[in-house]
């Protein structure tokens, strides 16, 4: 059988231009898809189980366009960026050009048979109310499966990007890069992806590479986004998931209090970018000799990095740190 890779061949400018982002409709799609499929992503059972009552109509619908596996619409996850809230998310999914939407939704005829290929097909002769329909899905599935979990859906996928900004400061890119999953592999000029059905070759031609950590793709392989408007994009699993990661943040503080102590267990979930020793102290309302001595234990401990920078020493979790603050 022949390998199936997406290769993003990278110039000079492209690989300056490499970012990280942040995707709300990326972790709905396949939110989504992990309702229809439960038993494909095992890491997401606790927050099957916690999540609220779906809307069955806006469900249907939205599973109706996006599938069980395999291609999906790009218009529901394209442009990701490092401070797209769900809201701006939305707001662009309301605003999807119709010649856009038709694209992508004649993909999905192609892809699908019997009465959810004439659904499809309705949506496709009427965008406006197609757009329409599927905005207003979005955000009612949206409320029901993750807006109750956002802010610790969010703290795993920004743990991940600190990591691996500091992994790519310690070590460059490529290495930093190559880790981001088994089927990726970064080469001088070129990134290739291992898909299951897909193979193309996309010239970055300077719009650069994005890099999106996925908490719902926690189980499963990289996706991608090959096609303008939207950048050249990676989905890959984030680090630090484990079925308890939907739990809230006083969950999180309690059991790591039990085995940290309150101070230093405040340090290892707030620092989730690096801060100075005297933010640290105004952080946990200590002063900052004890402060300090609260960041020595953790950097023994292997769960906190300090670092001189001018006039001040930063500190950032390291990445068992962040596998710490993550399953916590």
């Amino acid at each position: 059988m022949d390998r199936k890779v997406v290769e993003f061949r990278l110039g000079t400018s492209d690989v300056q231009a490499v970012r990280f982002g942040i995707s709300p409709g990326h972790e709905l799609v396949h939110a989504v898809r992990a309702v229809l499929r439960p038993q494909s992503a095992p890491l997401l059972w606790g927050w099957l189980r916690a999540h609220g009552s779906v809307p069955d109509g806006p469900f249907r619908l939205l599973a109706t366009i996006i599938g069980a596996d395999g291609y999906m619409p790009d218009f529901l996850t394209s442009t990701p960026a490092g401070d797209m809230t769900p809201e701006q998310e939305a707001a662009r999914l309301a605003e999807v050009p119709a010649e856009r939407l038709q694209f992508d939704l004649h993909k999905m005829v192609l892809r699908s048979t019997g009465a959810r290929q004439e659904e499809i097909r309705g949506l496709i002769a009427d965008p406006d109310h197609a757009r329409t329909a599927i905005a207003e899905a979005w955000q009612q599935v949206w409320d029901a499966l993750l807006e109750p979990h956002w802010p610790q859906l969010l703290r795993v996928l920004r743990a991940d990007i600190a990591v691996r900004a500091r992994r790519n400061s310690e070590v460059g890119l490529a290495q930093m890069a190559g880790t981001l999953h088994s089927t990726v592999t970064w080469g001088e000029n070129s990134v290739q992806v291992e898909m299951r059905q897909h193979s193309e070759v996309v010239e970055c031609s300077g719009t650069g590479l994005v890099l999106v950590p996925s908490v719902m793709l926690s189980t499963g392989r990289c996706a991608v986004l090959t096609e303008k408007p939207a950048q050249p994009t990676i989905f890959y699993p984030a680090h630090g998931v484990s079925e308890t990661w939907h739990h809230d943040g006083a969950e999180a503080l309690e059991v790591l209090t039990a085995l940290l102590g309150a101070a230093r267990a405040r340090l290892v979930l707030e620092l989730q970018q690096p801060l100075s020793t005297s933010e640290c102290a105004t952080m946990i309302n200590t002063a900052v000799s004890t402060a300090s001595h609260h960041l020595t234990v953790l950097r023994d401990a292997g769960l906190v990095d300090s670092r001189r920078q001018g006039q001040r020493v930063l500190h950032a979790r390291t990445p068992l740190g962040e596998a710490l603050a993550g399953v916590s």
